[in-house]
């Protein structure tokens, strides 16, 4: 049986945009790889991360506690690719995933708020 976090668009989209990452810094020079490249991938790996262990917590306040460390997550993630472009290292614009991340993930946020 799958978990429920599977479903949710904010985890779909975090896993395919750090597979992507991923397939593209494994080719990256080792000096590059080795430190823009491991944080990047480290970032949006615990943005997905997050979300499904959100997913798997009781409360809803520690749910959105989770929720909170992915967007601060994928913040990074936003940082290391803005530093990865200005670097030559990646040729796309990363931009509109990332923004596609954020609302789903606000979304859920939102929704975690206590009433």
């Amino acid at each position: 049986m799958a978990s429920t976090f599977r479903s949710l668009v904010a985890w779909q989209r975090a896993r395919a945009l750090a597979d992507e990452l991923h397939a593209v810094v494994v080719s990256w020079p080792a000096f590059d790889r080795d430190s823009v490249g491991l944080q990047l991938v480290r970032s949006i790996d615990s943005v997905a991360a997050n979300i499904a262990e959100a997913g798997g917590r009781w409360t809803v306040a520690d749910k959105r506690n989770f929720l909170l460390i992915a967007r601060g997550s994928l913040y990074e993630t936003e940082h290391w690719i803005d530093c990865a472009t200005a670097r030559g290292l990646l040729r796309r614009d990363h931009a509109d995933d990332v923004a596609g991340i954020a609302r789903a993930l606000n979304g859920l946020i939102n929704r975690s708020r206590p009433k």
